[in-house]
């Protein structure tokens, strides 16, 4: 069995088909028990007493792992891959929050060279800039 991490690491579990979840758990994640969250196939395997073989989990399946934040400070079972994130409260910067603000710098981009250059613009790049302004509209206000 793959345990995926949210950092996109991935571990190999030997497991049989007899062990529960509950082994499983007690097996990789020493005195975390309570605090690792496993998913499989969108489902939160929350039935410790539950086997593998009666989840369908089978050679080379996927379980994605998550740890909560529990009132244990119990060490962690794996080492840490990456370096520990910012201490104080606030927006993760990463490509996902910059995305937006990026297109709309390129969109306004287009849109000033479209006016200031109109003579290098055709009637199809006009009307595709018109496109992608709308679709990019309705998509900023349909996260939002």
């Amino acid at each position: 069995i793959r345990l995926k991490f949210l950092n996109d690491t991935e571990e190999v579990a030997v497991a049989r088909p007899e062990d529960t979840v509950g082994i499983l758990k007690s097996k990789y994640f020493p005195g975390q028990e309570t605090q690792m969250k496993l998913i499989y196939r969108g489902q939160l395997l929350q039935d410790q007493a539950r086997t593998l073989r009666s989840l369908r989990i089978t050679d080379n399946c996927v379980i994605h792992c998550h740890r909560s934040r529990g009132a244990t400070a119990a060490t962690p079972a794996l080492p840490d891959p990456g370096p520990a994130g910012p201490t104080t409260p606030g927006l993760p910067v990463g490509g996902g929050t910059l995305m937006v603000p990026t297109v709309m710098v390129v969109l306004a981009l287009g849109w000033y060279f479209r006016i200031n250059y109109r003579q290098l613009f055709t009637a199809p790049a006009t009307v595709s800039l018109i496109g992608v302004t709308v679709l990019v509209t309705f998509l900023a206000f349909g996260v939002y």
